[in-house]
């Protein structure tokens, strides 16, 4: 797909075109963490059938512990048995289950491991209290941190929700439900106030406000007509819509949308593959390291027990299982992840809020991004023989086959019907602007910069504002003035960023300097460059990377339609995803789906957050644990203790983590 995009010149300016590009950053994708967690399948919580087994396992737990003297000194212990087995069976039977799996699948060394030599050891030397203790707590850590999940998904669960169940489809004047699936391009479907819009389409009868809360986080409906366009997942709030679908439902902004959001978690920060790896060679370690306190002290200390030192050892490997980090690490990414789409915000993976943390330097396009990118025709100036109706028309002919939005102000401002047959020979110029044949005669629209490439004489290349020149038959026809606005969030998106210590706002577009300089100024950019083609920005985005520094990264912010190579060269790719752009999805990192600038910063701060929580996690685990574990060699730990240090510490890590969503 190659859409037209004019530098908005007046001098020497451009027309830029860019071509949408795969964005294919060589990311890593880890194997997931080796869980039976109910979040793993992306299921949502069932809480009921979480508790009723938590339940049964406390009635069992709680009256041994209570009797645990009468029942020790039943027949061989028979009583003590009989209550605490079935606990530990049915409180850690998901644990052992993974120890054993992983074994079969050569990777041995994991926190299941850990818990299962532990609580099997400590029940041979008849600890089973302690035992149970330890799968017990480890399953209600579970079930804090899939509650803690699910609350993270739910700020993302209104995208999930959007996806429609049903559409009201025409077929020989009756309405039809059918699956949204089954609906064809070209099908007529029928949308009630109430219903969600199940796929993309063109209003064809009637008008409505429509709450597109679940893409973008705007509040306020927004208002739609015939002829506009309308996408799948936007709510229908008061008239009776006729809409013929332009998109299967696989190809829709919803669809594309929930695959983001289900598979983000697949593109893992640096610091999740850190954990990962840690683990591998951080549990091989404590598994040797407790089998010599269980060996080496009987052997070479006078009067030491070989059952207070399994013990010790047992105590050891409890205490040193990494699931506080395991856990609780990937829920602060989850919890990041989820928060920033709470805000419209739509990060692909926790890779890219890791890299956020590191931006020093913002790059905008300006059309559409720091700039409305709504055009309005406000001046027609006709010459050699032309009249304004003249130009207009035939500004409006030249451009009919565009979808850029100052064609379609052209378009607009002409209000009416183009005859397809009268256009011929239709051509984009890339950087510059558009040829066709106009009733055998050949004319073209674009920037000052086309009028010099085809030697066309025209008397003054110094006009402000967004202008599209035209000429027939290499005579020149005059000139159409566009206006754009800013942004009403764009200087405090600056300012705020400037605030948050980015060192440099840099603005790239293919306008005129003149124009570029005024919008620098009231947006207090730090530097500016104009009048780009689109090759000459990927150029500028590669100079810039290049002086970011050793450990700077660099952000671009474009509209997602025009901007695709540049999105995809810097180092986050941030795209004004609108209601929904199919570039803006499929290119960009991140998607800021209310195309407010502001959101950057707002991006930023959901990225340092995450990262804080996440090293707090980090240190607070790793400093219980050592303590934890040098108590436990010198027998001042006991099993209790120990669980303390492994759930206790996994349960204040998720709660800590669940601070990001805030």
């Amino acid at each position: 797909m190659k859409q037209k995009v004019y530098s908005e010149s007046s001098g020497c300016s451009n027309c830029e075109h860019d071509h949408h590009e795969n964005h294919n950053h060589a990311h890593n994708h880890d194997e997931n963490h080796n869980h039976d967690h109910n979040h793993d399948g992306g299921g949502e919580l069932n809480l009921k059938n979480e508790i009723l087994p938590l339940v049964a396992i406390l009635s069992l737990y709680a009256p041994g512990v209570i009797f645990e003297n009468q029942l020790h000194n039943t027949f061989y212990s028979i009583g003590e048995y009989l209550l605490f087995i079935p606990a530990y069976l049915l409180s850690g039977w998901s644990v052992l289950k993974t120890a054993g799996r992983n074994i079969l699948k050569g990777r041995v060394f994991d926190e299941t491991f850990l818990m299962t030599v532990a609580t099997l050891g400590a029940i041979a030397i008849h600890k089973l209290p302690e035992a149970v203790g330890v799968m017990l707590f480890y399953k209600i850590g579970e079930l804090f941190q899939d509650i803690a999940v699910s609350r993270s998904r739910s700020s993302i669960k209104a995208l999930l929700e959007v996806r429609p169940d049903y559409a009201n489809i025409q077929i020989e004047g009756e309405l039809k439900k059918v699956p949204p699936e089954t609906v064809n391009v070209g099908d007529i479907i029928v949308v009630k106030p109430g219903e969600k819009i199940p796929l993309d389409g063109e209003i064809i009868d009637g008008n409505s406000q429509v709450d597109t809360s679940a893409l973008t986080g705007e509040s306020v409906p927004r208002t739609v007509r015939l002829g506009e366009t309308v996408l799948a997942g936007t709510i229908n709030k008061m008239g009776v819509l006729s809409i013929r679908v332009t998109k299967l439902f696989d190809d829709s902004s919803i669809a594309k949308i929930l695959d983001l959001v289900q598979n983000a978690k697949s593109k893992k920060a640096e610091t999740e593959k850190f954990i990962t790896k840690f683990a591998r060679y951080y549990t091989p370690i404590v598994v040797f390291t407790s089998l010599a306190v269980a060996i080496l002290p009987p052997l070479f200390l006078t009067g030491a027990s070989s059952s207070e030192w399994v013990y010790r050892a047992l105590i050891l490997l409890v205490i040193s299982c990494p699931c506080g980090l395991v856990i609780s690490i990937p829920l602060g990414y989850f919890g990041g992840v989820g928060g920033a789409a709470k805000r419209g915000i739509l990060v692909k993976g926790s890779t890219f809020l890791d890299t956020l943390n590191e931006v020093n330097t913002v790059v905008f396009d300006k059309t559409g991004t720091l700039t409305q990118g709504v055009f309005k025709v406000v001046k027609i100036v006709p010459q050699n023989g032309y009249n304004e109706p003249e130009l207009l028309q035939l500004a409006a002919k030249v451009e009919s086959h565009s979808n850029h939005p100052i064609a379609q102000s052209i378009l607009k401002a002409y209000g009416g019907k183009i005859d397809d047959s009268e256009v011929r020979d239709y051509e984009e110029i890339a950087g510059y602007g558009i040829r066709a044949k106009i009733e055998n005669r050949v004319a073209i629209a674009g920037s000052d910069r086309l009028l010099h490439r085809e030697n066309i004489a025209h008397d003054n290349c110094q006009l402000e504002g967004t202008v599209v020149h035209l000429a027939v038959d290499n005579i020149y026809a005059g000139y159409i003035v566009i206006a754009d606005e800013l942004k009403e969030d764009a200087r405090q998106a600056i300012q705020t960023l400037k605030r948050m210590g980015i060192e440099r706002t840099v603005m790239l577009t293919g306008d005129n300097q003149a124009i570029a300089s005024q919008i620098a100024q009231q947006l207090g950019i730090d530097a500016y460059e104009a009048e780009l083609l689109p090759e000459e920005k990927v150029n500028a985005i590669e100079k810039l990377l290049s002086t970011a520094g050793k450990h700077g990264k660099v952000a671009f912010v474009g509209d997602g339609i025009n901007d695709a190579p540049v999105i995809a060269r810097a180092d986050v790719g941030m795209a004004m995803g609108g209601l929904g752009s199919d570039a803006a999805i499929e290119t960009a990192d991140i998607v800021i789906m209310t195309d407010a600038p502001s959101k950057v910063a707002e991006a930023i701060q959901i990225a340092r957050k995450t990262r804080t929580i996440v090293w707090q996690n980090i240190i607070f685990a790793l400093a219980i644990k050592g303590v934890f574990i040098g108590l436990g060699i010198f027998g001042i730990a006991t099993m209790w203790e120990a669980v303390f240090a492994d759930v206790g510490v996994a349960l204040l890590a998720i709660f800590n983590a669940t601070r990001v969503m805030k």
